[in-house]
């Protein structure tokens, strides 16, 4: 009987030794995490909620900084040529595609206006009103349709040998 008492105050032992490690190993993880968790907040080169609050702010002074910026008769967000119209066409083509695609789709007046009237009946391309003919002008004028045959002649290449 002593033995099973001895055996039971061994266990029990035991199992207050694990408990109680456990509890400690769990109060230094609490401690690790608090102090890490106050220095990443008080240090601005590590605290997240800096970082995240910067990228929050740095778009708006970005998108501000390049809206209106004109470099060599291009404007540099969309590559827009420089002319009248240039505004209107940026507000009313860049809310669903890229200026690229408008850039290169060269069409006649004709052919702008169907393509127009093509995004109204397929695409939700809402009613341009007076701006239309705005955008068109400015399209037709400053991308022209290119009158292109074949793809030009390669000139001055450097050949190399292939070899057998």
């Amino acid at each position: 009987m002593k033995k099973n008492q001895e055996s039971s105050k061994s266990q029990l032992e035991k199992t207050f030794r694990l408990a109680y490690a456990l509890i400690l190993s769990m109060l230094v993880l609490v401690l690790f995490l608090t102090a890490s968790t106050i220095y990443l907040i008080t240090d601005p080169s590590l605290s997240l909620l800096r970082r995240f609050e910067a990228s929050a702010e740095e778009p708006e002074a970005s998108v501000s900084e390049n809206t209106d910026l004109i470099e060599n008769g291009i404007h540099v967000e969309t590559g827009f040529i420089d002319a009248p119209g240039m505004m209107v066409t940026i507000q009313n083509c860049t809310n669903c595609h890229s200026s690229k695609l408008v850039i290169a789709n060269r069409m006649n007046e004709e052919r702008w206006i169907q393509t127009i009237r093509w995004m109204q009946e397929t695409q939700n391309l809402w009613d341009l009103g007076e701006n239309e003919k705005i955008i068109v002008d400015y399209l037709v004028t400053n991308y022209p349709p290119k009158k292109v045959g074949r793809r030009a002649n390669l000139q001055e290449i450097e050949w190399y040998p292939l070899e057998e």
